[in-house]
C-alpha cells in the first residue's frame, strides 16, 4: 500500500511540478488483475482501485492498518466506472451496472469483486475510519440524490449524482457521489472552494485520451496545479481549494471524509480572489 503522509500549506511554495504529483496525484489508480491501496494521512483516507481482469479479487487488510481485516475499523464507498461488475459482501451478491454505488459498512469481514459477462469492470474504491456499522446498501445509477448545478454560459453545466449522503445512504462519514459534465463544459466547480473540515478525493474518468485535466490546489493566494489523465485521482487536503479544467468533458467521482457530512458546508473563493 501506497502512503502519503500529511502535508500543510506553508510546505507548498516549496514544491515543485514533481513533488506536487508525488504527493497528491494517484496515477496507477486501476491496474489489471490488482486491488490497489494508497493511504493518505490527511483523515486517514484510503483510495484505490479493483480491477478483476477476469478473476475474482479479494479486498485484504495491508500489513500497514494492523486490522484482521480490511473492514475492521473502516467502511467503504465502491464506485464501478467499468463495464458491469459483481461485488459480493459475506454471502450477499450485488451486481453493480456503470454508474452504480455500493456502500459497505464497517464489520463485513469478506469482499470480494468479479467481472460480469463481458468483462470490463473498474471498482473505484473510497475508505474512511468508521465508528459503528450502517447497512451495505447498492445503489444503481438512477437511484442517486440528482442536482444540476452550473451553467453554459460560464462553462460549468453539470449534473451531480450524490449516492451516500446525509440525505441518502447512511455513512460514518464518507460522503460520495458522481459528477457528469454537460458537452461543451470545462469547469467542475467555480467558484473553487475549501471545507476546512473535510478531506476531498477526486477520481477523473471519461477523459478523452488525448485531453487532460487541469487541477487547481493550494490556498487561495497560493495555488498550484496538476495535469491529470484519465483514470487518475487527487488528494486535496482540507487547507486545499480544489477545482479543475479540461480540454474536454469529462466526468469525476468525488469523495470526502472528516468533521461532517453535510456536503454544501464549503467555503468559496471567487475567482478575483485566486493568486
Amino acid at each position: 500500500m501506497d502512503q502519503r503522509y500529511a502535508t500543510s500549506p506553508d510546505q507548498l511554495p516549496l514544491f515543485d511540478t514533481a513533488d506536487m504529483r508525488e504527493r497528491f496525484l494517484v496515477e496507477d489508480v486501476f491496474v489489471p488483475g490488482q486491488v490497489t491501496m494508497t493511504y493518505t494521512h490527511h483523515d486517514r483516507i484510503v483510495l484505490g482501485g479493483a480491477v478483476p481482469a477476469g478473476a475474482e479479487l479479494t479486498l485484504t487488510a495491508p500489513a500497514e492498518l494492523r486490522a484482521d481485516y480490511f473492514l475492521a475499523n473502516r467502511e467503504l464507498g465502491v464506485i464501478n466506472v467499468g463495464n458491469t461488475g459483481v461485488v459480493t459482501v459475506g454471502s450477499d451478491v450485488y451486481t453493480m451496472p456503470n454508474g452504480a454505488c455500493l456502500y459497505v459498512g464497517r464489520g463485513a469481514q469478506s469482499v470480494t469483486f468479479a467481472d460480469g459477462p463481458q468483462g470490463g469492470a473498474q471498482f473505484y474504491l473510497f475508505s474512511a475510519p468508521a465508528h459503528t456499522t450502517f447497512p451495505t446498501t447498492l445503489a444503481l445509477p438512477d437511484q442517486g440524490t440528482v442536482r444540476e448545478l452550473g451553467d453554459q454560459v460560464t462553462s460549468n453545466r453539470r449534473t451531480l449524482t450524490q449516492y451516500i449522503h446525509e440525505f441518502g445512504i447512511q455513512s460514518c462519514q464518507i460522503v460520495m457521489g458522481v459528477t457528469r459534465l454537460h458537452p461543451g463544459s470545462m469547469w467542475n466547480t467555480m467558484p473553487a472552494h475549501t471545507h476546512d473540515r473535510r478531506t476531498e478525493c477526486y477520481l477523473y474518468f471519461d477523459v478523452p485520451s488525448d485531453a487532460r485535466v487541469i487541477h487547481l490546489m493550494g490556498e487561495p493566494k497560493e495555488t498550484r496545479h496538476l495535469v491529470v489523465a484519465d483514470r487518475q485521482a487527487v488528494i486535496s487536503p482540507s487547507w486545499s481549494v480544489h477545482s479543475g479544467v479540461g480540454t474536454a468533458a469529462y466526468s469525476f467521482v468525488w469523495a470526502m471524509a472528516g468533521e461532517n457530512k453535510s456536503f454544501d458546508d464549503m467555503d468559496p473563493v471567487p475567482p478575483t480572489s485566486l493568486l
